[in-house]
């Protein structure tokens, strides 16, 4: 799966759709939910722009629904421990730097919303993310890419630059890391499952150390 993205001839009328469409999704979208829309109005934005991306995706030549399940079995977990001990770490800093009065604030304030959030967060939010930034990006849109490894670091900048909307300068250095990660772990690992996991763990970290504050839609304070 690694390879295959990025070879092959495309014709210029496809490209050209396909620029379209690459840059509507990833640029000028992003752009507008962070410039245009109101706060209120963001999380449907997102379901809306999540349902087009499982449909562009369908629509993409050779793409096979099957291929996300492949390597639940192969999942390297010496690199996920890694990356969790990392992330753990860095969150933990990050939370008693900037809000220390919000550590652990869910699991000692609000224990069953803690638990409803480790629950759901997987399927409801880790999961159709890793969707549209991980296969629809590569495999739709990967003979547009530059090789790697500049695909994986333009995938984890878009994958920040969806995040703007936040405007906070932590949430966009946590999800530029967190996106090299999971597009590491999707393109050059091969293993879709793997990235779901690695993101699943990164946002079960951030709302249980407190740093959930950050991406909770009712605290954005745009700069203009």
């Amino acid at each position: 799966m690694q390879a295959k993205e990025f070879q092959g001839e495309i014709r210029p009328t496809s490209a050209l759709r396909l620029w379209g469409e690459f840059l509507a999704f990833y640029l000028i979208t992003p752009l507008a939910m962070a410039f245009v829309l109101p706060p209120d109005a963001l999380f449907p934005g997102l379901f809306a722009l999540t349902a087009l991306g499982l449909v562009l995706l369908h629509l993409t030549p050779g793409f096979d629904w099957a291929e996300l399940g492949r390597g639940t079995r192969r999942i390297a977990w010496r690199p996920v421990a890694l990356f969790t001990v990392a992330t753990l770490t860095v969150a933990t800093c990050a939370v008693l730097v900037t809000a220390p009065g919000a550590f652990l604030v869910l699991p000692r304030e609000q224990p069953i919303l803690w638990l409803a959030i480790l629950l759901l967060y997987p399927p409801l939010s880790a999961l159709p993310q890793e969707i549209v930034f991980r296969p629809l990006f590569f495999r739709r849109y990967g003979r547009l890419l530059p090789g790697r490894p500049w695909a994986l670091v333009l995938n984890a900048a878009l994958f920040s630059l969806a995040h703007l909307f936040y405007w906070n300068g932590l949430v966009a250095a946590m999800t530029f890391c967190g996106g090299l990660a999971f597009a590491w772990a999707y393109d050059s690992r091969g293993n879709f499952p793997m990235a779901v996991v690695l993101h699943a763990l990164a946002g079960w970290i951030v709302f249980t150390l407190g740093l959930g504050m950050f991406f909770y839609s009712g605290n954005i304070q745009r700069p203009f």
